[in-house]
């Protein structure tokens, strides 16, 4: 494959860019994936570059070698530099969130120009914060169809105000930049789901993951589940892929979800 930066424009001065990966070989115009990387992460690592840890395994090259464009969205990374922008954000009744998955949006605007790429196709798979971009974003997106969140899904009372020496609260460490007002008052991740719904969704968790409790997980599953089973879905449309690793990409299992789906 090959991949080149794309530079869009936002809004005044702002830019957006993220990495866009095509198959040399296959038919084209090809199915599309938005692939968010996490905090401290860039779209470089998508593709396995500066990995270490081997919590990416490549993903983004997977999905290239199998045949699907990769797009790899450039957010502010840095816990410093989000909770500075979070703080301008605050001023302006915004978030930065919010302003990303604008950029998200933009993205796919692009995209839609490309006669390359399927935007009738369109996926979304993020890791850890890139798990909450894809959980964000698919409900205000309908050109995605279908999402995959990887290491991010959790029972989010739980996660964002109850400590709990079997998992870490974001109550209790320095991410500012991490909270939404109106948060546990208006929604929960099952809620967002809701939201997704009748479009195929996977939850990737490792019960080595230190960032939930995986039973809490399987808790809030199931009432995300709820909503697929009231609408009369086949039960494969909503997937837990409930592993024995941790905070980490699961190539074949999303691979086989997006074959089936996208």
């Amino acid at each position: 494959f090959t991949a080149s930066w794309v530079t869009i424009n936002l809004y005044g001065h702002l830019r957006g860019r993220a990495v866009l990966a095509l198959p040399k070989g296959g038919d084209k115009p090809f199915p599309l994936v938005v692939a968010q990387h996490g905090i401290g992460s860039s779209p470089e690592r998508v593709f396995g570059f500066g990995d270490d840890a081997m919590l990416y395994h490549c993903y983004g090259q997977r999905l290239a070698e199998a045949g699907y464009a990769v797009l790899a969205p450039l957010n502010v990374t840095g816990a410093k530099p989000r909770e500075r922008l979070t703080r301008l954000c605050t001023m302006l009744d915004k978030t930065l969130w919010g302003l990303e998955i604008a950029k998200i949006r933009r993205l796919l605007d692009y995209a839609e120009t490309r006669e390359e790429l399927d935007t009738t196709r369109v996926a979304m798979w993020g890791i850890s914060l890139g798990g909450a971009y894809t959980l964000f974003t698919m409900p205000l997106e309908p050109r995605l169809r279908v999402g995959i969140c990887t290491a991010w899904f959790n029972h989010r009372v739980k996660k964002m105000a109850i400590d709990d020496p079997r998992y870490s609260c974001f109550l209790s460490v320095d991410e500012n930049h991490i909270f939404i007002p109106g948060w546990l008052r208006e929604f929960s991740d099952s809620d967002l789901v809701s939201l997704i719904a009748p479009r195929p969704f996977m939850s990737q968790t490792g019960k080595g993951d230190g960032i939930a409790w995986w039973p809490f997980v399987v808790e809030e599953f199931e009432r995300a589940r709820e909503h697929y089973v009231k609408l009369g879905l086949e039960p494969e449309r909503m997937a837990l892929d409930l592993h024995e690793g941790g905070h980490e990409i699961r190539v074949q299992s999303g691979l086989d979800f997006l074959k089936k789906w996208l």
